[in-house]
């Protein structure tokens, strides 16, 4: 049942940020996201409170690329490799898929929302995936002990969003890719052993 449900919240999602990227957000209505999606009213407003309560929703939408990018890692590659990977792949396909409108106004809701926040939430996948390679890295002494993975994923995840909000303030008028593809190494390197 639970499998079910959560088909359903990613059908959902992946079909509102599909129309959001091609017609824009004050362009989509909900009854386009049902209809594309293959769901109904009901399912909808189960979810989401609205449209504007899809923004949130786009940490998730991340970590269904996550799953996907999850199955292709070679855990035989080096960590560090691995990490630039997962950043390189991610940033792929939000400067291909994600209206960078969209992007911007989920910093800006994540800044002002009381509670829970869905970019620090610990369970989604990103941050589980994220663990596991730093406590992969540390046992075969390719990444710092000096820090606690806690504290590497923390890192790691400051530094993924610092590139994504600058390319936000700057309109994307750079490659999100290209760029992340040299800035990541760089700070990767410091958590190195």
């Amino acid at each position: 049942m639970k499998k079910s449900a959560n088909q359903t919240k990613s059908k959902i999602v992946s079909a509102a940020w599909q129309l959001f990227y091609e017609q824009g957000f004050e362009n989509t209505t909900v009854d386009e996201i049902i209809r594309l999606s293959g769901t109904s009213k009901g399912s909808f407003y189960h979810y989401f409170e609205s449209k504007d309560s899809l923004i949130g929703s786009l940490a998730y939408l991340f970590d269904e690329k996550y799953v996907e990018l999850e199955r292709q890692l070679d855990y035989s590659k080096n960590t560090v490799d691995n990490m630039i990977h997962l950043t390189r792949e991610l940033f792929m396909m939000i400067e291909n898929t994600i209206d960078i409108e969209l992007l911007a106004r989920l910093y800006a809701q994540q800044l002002s929302k009381r509670g829970e926040k869905e970019l620090l939430d610990q369970s989604r996948l990103y941050y589980r995936l994220l663990k596991k390679l730093a406590q992969l890295g540390q046992e075969r002494g390719e990444i710092t002990r000096s820090k606690s993975v806690a504290e590497i994923v923390r890192l790691y995840a400051i530094a993924e969003r610092a590139l994504l909000y600058d390319w936000c303030l700057h309109g994307g008028e750079y490659s999100l890719t290209e760029y992340a593809g040299a800035t990541m190494p760089l700070f990767l390197n410091g958590l190195k052993a």
